[in-house]
């Protein structure tokens, strides 16, 4: 049996998944004030905001404390302009209302589990 020790870390296996067809999708747009719901580690993230230097305020939502680590490590370049919040993206309207932003122009959404999650799962079977 494989001890906690010995398993990879969450930073270590997560790999954003198409992240060239989410940049497609937002070409020839010009960004300003940005919303992703379920940040995770921050690789559509960070694609974005390299593509799109114009983003002026980026904010980004998870509900997984560790996710939201692993992304402000990585998202320190853009510490300006990045705001990484614990919650859920069905609460949208209250976290956007509470920083006075009325309107975005860059909406992403990340359905599903990432591979996180599940890391910390088998970590707490091991055990």
């Amino acid at each position: 049996m494989t001890s906690p020790s010995e398993l990879p870390s969450s930073s270590e296996l997560h790999r954003s998944v198409m992240i060239e067809e989410c940049l497609k999708g937002f070409e020839g747009s010009e960004l300003t004030t940005f919303f992703e719901g379920t940040v995770g580690a921050g690789g559509h993230t960070e694609a974005l905001l390299k593509a799109h230097p114009e983003i002026e305020r980026y904010i980004g939502c998870d509900q997984d404390p560790e996710a939201l680590q692993i992304a402000e490590s990585r998202l320190k370049p853009w510490k300006e302009k990045v705001e990484l919040v614990r919650g859920n993206f069905i609460d949208l309207d209250t976290i956007l209302s509470r920083r006075g932003i009325k309107e975005v122009n860059g909406f992403f959404l990340t359905l599903g589990c990432h591979l996180c999650n599940w890391i910390k799962v088998k970590r707490d079977l091991v055990l």
